[in-house]
C-alpha cells in the first residue's frame, strides 16, 4: 500500500481520513451504527448494543491502525 488511507491529526492523537478508501470506510462505519441503533435500540437492550458498538470500534481502529500513518500525539505543525 503505498498511499495511506488515514493520516494523523494535525492536533492530539487519532486520525482522519486522508484518500477515498478512508471516507469509505468512515462512511461505512457510521451506516453500521445507525443499523445497531436501529436493530438493537439502547433503550431496549443497552447490553447489545454496547456490545455491538465495542466491536464496530474496534474494527474501525485496527483498520485505521493497519491502513493509516502510526498514531501519535501532535501539537500542530
Amino acid at each position: 500500500m503505498k498511499e495511506k488511507w488515514f493520516r494523523r491529526k494535525t492536533y492530539g492523537w487519532g486520525w482522519t481520513p486522508a484518500r477515498w478508501q478512508g471516507w469509505a470506510v468512515v462512511f461505512g462505519f457510521v451506516i453500521c451504527l445507525g443499523y445497531v441503533a436501529h436493530r438493537y435500540p439502547p433503550a431496549e437492550g443497552p447490553a447489545n448494543f454496547l456490545q455491538t458498538v465495542i466491536l464496530l470500534v474496534a474494527v474501525l481502529l485496527l483498520i485505521c491502525y493497519k491502513t493509516g500513518e502510526p498514531p501519535r500525539w501532535s501539537f500542530g505543525k
